[in-house]
């Protein structure tokens, strides 16, 4: 009874932490929200994505990113509950950070079997900067997490219990291939690694496990056109490292070098460029600046003051490290090591690293890990004479640093990053819905990107209505741009006569057209200059 209270105060905090102000910080939608929110809506309303295509099983096309299906949908019954708004597009990501805390729970307790380490995982990731940054946003990827993490407790509980159990993780495996990209290249290696784990296991389940195995490749087949498409290589080629071609200049200037011989070309060839690139990539995951210091660089992934995980849990990460080689030969341990080192492979791919979005599928590792040290060290001190005083010791140092990341999140981030949040697009499509009737054309510029999907979004705009009046165009590598729809235009250059209001960034000045009024973002920083003429 004592156990399931803490574990039911473990669940409301993270509740709490994840849904409190969830509409308001981060302070703005960035456009991938927005653009996720609106297709949900779409589909909600119409059955069609925002270019008319009827219930999409391989991707949205949005600007021409082609996002996966997943989150879109998993958003359509908040949107419908809850209207179109921040707190409905980001409920999805908020509510799978809640349950990967559970069923953290309910995994470290199946594998092994101790129910205060399975509460200290749990605790962890409930507080967890790396979790809860990404749960309050969006994304994609926590989703996906969610859904890897549900896919190897189900492998685990097909393995040791019942068959059926196997049936629940391939469908969860197939889910994160439909949810986000970088899964795509995690899932088979994560399947593989469980399959060689309880290999022995699964013999004796074979039908099962085989049976499994045909329902992914059948749920899996509506993906393949895309996956072979031009859209999909290109989509590869613009962020993964191997398109590189300075590799290339730079692997021929050794050979000529070096002589041009067969010797040269081996020792220089560019496959090794390759590998040492991809090296480099994967080790700067597990950064200790990255980890334990500053987190992810680019301010939407984390708060930049605090490392994806506390610097109070590395002495305890480093014990559980050690655990994990010495317990090897035991398949939960050899499980947590094999997952925590397969998650940065995808990631490890892409020119961007080290990345905490596209590597969040490694959660909980990290905290099973710190959990595994933080259990043997307290162990291991009960019969030291200061215990007490050492125990209070660490809790002070793991409440003020939790103390520190709420404050950073909440008083600092939004402020520091509200441009990196686009900040300010609610404000100015408010005013613009308020004005529109007063105007025969609306010109909104185009220098904070993406305006459109903000029109779309904060004014509810009839998908139906957008399908049939929008001008929009495609560039060769598939992104699209709209130019207008309605009578809102997206750009600089003012053709139309008559009344005109346009949006500007600040600063702007324009031959024939007044300036009227700012718009601010939410802590009263310019953001556009309201002109008319």
């Amino acid at each position: 009874m004592k156990n399931k209270t803490i574990l039911l105060l473990i669940i409301l905090l993270a509740i709490f932490l994840r849904f409190f102000m969830l509409g308001k910080n981060p302070s703005s939608l960035y456009w991938d929200e927005a653009s996720l929110g609106y297709n949900a809506y779409s589909i909600l309303k119409t059955g069609h994505d925002e270019f008319g295509k009827a219930f999409p099983l391989d991707k949205f096309i949005a600007f021409g990113d082609y996002k996966p299906v997943g989150y879109i949908y998993a958003a359509v019954p908040s949107i419908a509950f809850f209207g179109l708004n921040e707190f409905a597009v980001r409920f999805p990501s908020a509510l799978s950070g809640v349950l990967m805390v559970l069923f953290t729970y309910f995994l470290v307790k199946e594998l092994f079997n101790k129910e205060k380490l399975a509460l200290i995982s749990a605790f962890l990731l409930a507080v967890s900067p790396w979790s809860l940054h990404l749960s309050r946003v969006a994304f994609e990827a926590n989703l996906a997490a969610l859904l890897n993490l549900l896919s190897v407790y189900f492998f685990v509980k097909g393995a040791k219990e019942k068959g059926y159990y196997l049936i629940f993780s391939i469908i969860c495996f197939a889910g994160t291939f439909y949810t986000f990209n970088s899964n795509r290249v995690l899932m088979p290696l994560l399947l593989f690694a469980l399959s060689l784990v309880f290999i022995k296991d699964l013999w004796k389940k074979k039908q099962w496990f085989i049976g499994s195995l045909i329902i992914l490749f059948m749920i899996l087949l509506p993906l393949t056109p895309y996956l072979r498409s031009r859209e999909s290589r290109l989509r590869f080629y613009e962020v993964n490292i191997f398109s590189n071609l300075d590799v290339v200049v730079q692997a021929n200037q050794r050979i000529a070098a070096d002589g041009g011989t067969r010797l040269a070309k081996l020792v220089h060839h560019r496959f090794l460029g390759h590998a040492s690139n991809f090296l480099k990539h994967y080790f700067d995951h597990f950064s200790g600046e990255f980890l334990f210091i500053s987190g992810d660089i680019n301010p939407r992934l984390s708060v930049r003051s605090v490392g994806e995980l506390y610097l109070i849990e590395l002495p305890f990460f480093l014990i559980g490290l050690y655990l994990l080689l010495i317990n090897l030969k035991k398949k939960p341990y050899l499980l947590i090591l094999l997952w925590f080192l397969l998650a940065p492979i995808p990631a490890a791919t892409a020119r961007e690293t080290p990345h905490a979005l596209r590597i969040v599928s490694i959660l909980p590792t990290p905290q099973i890990i710190s959990a595994l040290g933080i259990l043997f060290a307290f162990n291991y001190l009960r019969g030291f004479r200061y215990k007490s005083l050492f125990y209070c010791f660490i809790s002070s140092l793991f409440i003020l640093s939790f103390s520190y990341y709420l404050y950073s999140y909440y008083f600092v981030f939004p402020k520091l990053y509200a441009d990196q949040w686009l900040d300010g697009y609610k404000q100015a499509v408010q005013y613009v819905g308020k004005n529109k009737d007063k105007y025969g054309s609306i010109y909104i510029t185009n220098h904070y990107g993406r305006p459109y999907i903000y029109l779309l979004f904060y004014l509810n705009y009839p998908p139906a209505k957008y399908n049939e009046i929008v001008d929009r165009e495609r560039d060769w590598y598939g992104n699209w741009s709209v130019k207008s729809f309605d009578k809102y235009i997206f750009g600089n250059e003012i053709k139309d006569s008559g009344k005109i209001l346009y949006l500007a960034q600040p600063e702007t000045s324009k031959g024939g057209f007044d300036k009227i009024r700012e718009i601010n973002n939410s802590f009263a920083q310019p953001v556009f200059w309201v002109l008319e003429r």
